[in-house]
């Protein structure tokens, strides 16, 4: 018998959404800070982005393993609203290490916070993502993701913002300001105590503590049987997700310098940069999400060109309360019409979104580095547009079929993560002058694209069938 959930129970679960894409996006407000203050090489810088993302991994491996010890899925056993509840009290410990790391200006000590808050990130992932796609119609389950992605984004265009005001105080369009790294302490504190308050909220929530599907019931046998790394489907996918963060991460966190390099831009005035780029997914994942709606084809179809401007509306509204002077972002309302021409031609399939999404990537990177100026700075950003629904695409297609091994699947994937830590620092060591320079660094990117179009193209029917996945699974 298939459990009913209301659409309370998802408005629910996306609140950890927000707090993942936060702290994620204010990294890059680090990066650059931490570079100029202590003197650091670009790829010494990445170890920001690295330290985090890694967490993911060992997390994930720790699930794993203790799963398979206890012979019993941990999520199965303890609920998946202790779960959630027990990463974010992970992620509030990781976040008082900024105290002390603010204090001394300790490097190693705010990349410990980060690697600990991103342990805690890692099972929140490990419960919400499959719960996510459980919630509703299998046929919806893509679009559900990237309805709590455009949550996420929220958080990643709100937090460079914050940081940014944190470390340098007001801004100013005259007066280059000096990072005060001891001010992140605040927000980070803050942050910490949401946390906590929100893991109570979970632990005495009505949210579901269990998935039982009909597809799991259905599959869970088969599945059962099978030896999850033997799964052609899962691990491409887990290859996919590592280059998918890979690329996102990296181009972003690689921005501040390319901008500092090729525009003379300075460091306090990156953040609404930053804050466009991670919108840039929200502006994608707010027009996806639309197919998650109960609604009327025409309604949906109308949503589809107007849920992209309200994304784009919010992110200026966001820096024009930060007094950030927002007339050069206007030009990006065109750049937009193409991620709305690609939703309308993916016709809600993951395999073909996935495929058409990553070509557009590539033309964006391409265009970066073949253009300066502006031009070339909004071809970066623009990237955050096609990286938007990624994510929910490869998630879908990879743990389909996987029933009763469906958490592990997802920990395995959640691994996968990593990617954002290895490929931000390949790219921040190829971003060397005597190398590819920073310009040229970003053909790491078109590679993991590339990647992802190959995997689009092999596990997905991208003509044919709603879910975009062929059910010619080796046995």
């Amino acid at each position: 018998m298939q459990q009913q959930y209301k659409n309370s129970h998802l408005y629910s679960l996306i609140i950890v959404f927000f707090f993942w894409g936060f702290v994620a996006a204010s990294n890059d407000i680090l990066i650059p800070v931490f570079k100029e203050a202590l003197q650091l090489e670009q790829w010494q810088s990445q170890m920001v982005s690295f330290a985090f993302y890694v967490a993911y991994t060992v997390g994930s491996l720790i699930y794993f393993f203790v799963s398979k010890i206890s012979k019993g899925d941990i999520l199965n056993r303890i609920g998946y609203k202790n779960g959630i509840a027990l990463g974010l009290l992970i992620s509030a410990l990781g976040t008082l290490l900024f105290y002390p790391a603010a204090q001394s200006n300790s490097f190693i000590l705010m990349i410990s916070g980060l690697f600990i808050v991103g342990l805690g990130f890692s099972l929140q992932q490990i419960a919400a993502n499959p719960l996510a796609i459980a919630m509703g119609k299998p046929e919806s389950a893509s679009q559900r993701l990237s309805l709590a992605g455009g949550v996420n984004n929220i958080g990643t265009t709100i937090g460079p913002i914050l940081v940014s005001l944190a470390i340098f105080g007001a801004v100013s369009s005259d007066i280059k300001s000096v990072a005060n790294i001891e001010s992140v302490k605040i927000p980070y504190l803050i942050l910490g105590a949401a946390f906590v308050l929100v893991a109570l909220f979970f632990k005495f929530s009505s949210l579901p503590d269990k998935i039982e599907t009909e597809q799991e019931e259905n599959i869970s046998a088969t599945s059962k049987s099978k030896n999850l790394l033997t799964n052609s489907r899962l691990v491409l996918g887990m290859v996919a997700i590592f280059v998918y963060v890979g690329v996102e991460v990296s181009t972003a966190s690689n921005l501040p310098e390319f901008m500092r390099q090729h525009l003379q831009t300075s460091t306090d005035k990156i953040a609404p940069y930053v804050s466009l780029f991670w919108a840039s997914l929200m502006i994608g994942r707010w027009t996806s999400s639309v197919g998650a709606m109960e609604l009327k084809k025409g309604t949906k179809n109308i949503l589809r060109f107007i849920m992209p401007y309200l994304a784009f509306a919010f992110f200026l509204l966001v820096n024009k309360l930060a007094n950030h002077d927002i007339t050069p972002f206007y030009v990006y309302a065109f750049v937009i019409v193409a991620l709305i021409v690609g939703d309308i031609l993916s016709k809600g399939m993951p395999a073909r979104q996935l495929l058409i999404f990553s070509i557009l990537g590539i033309v964006a990177l391409m265009v970066g580095m073949l253009s300066d100026g502006m031009l070339s700075v909004y071809a970066f950003i623009s990237v955050g547009l096609f990286c938007s629904t990624l994510w929910p695409c490869i998630f879908t297609l990879a743990i389909r079929g996987l029933g009763k091994s469906t958490n592990e699947g997802s920990g395995l994937l959640i691994m996968m993560i990593m990617g954002g830590g290895f490929v931000s620092l390949l790219q921040g060591y190829l971003a060397k002058d005597e190398l590819l320079g920073i310009q040229w660094s970003y053909l790491v990117g078109v590679a993991c694209f590339a990647y992802m179009a190959f995997y689009a193209l092999k596990v997905g029917d991208t003509k044919k069938t709603a879910d975009g996945v062929l059910d010619k699974e080796k046995e």
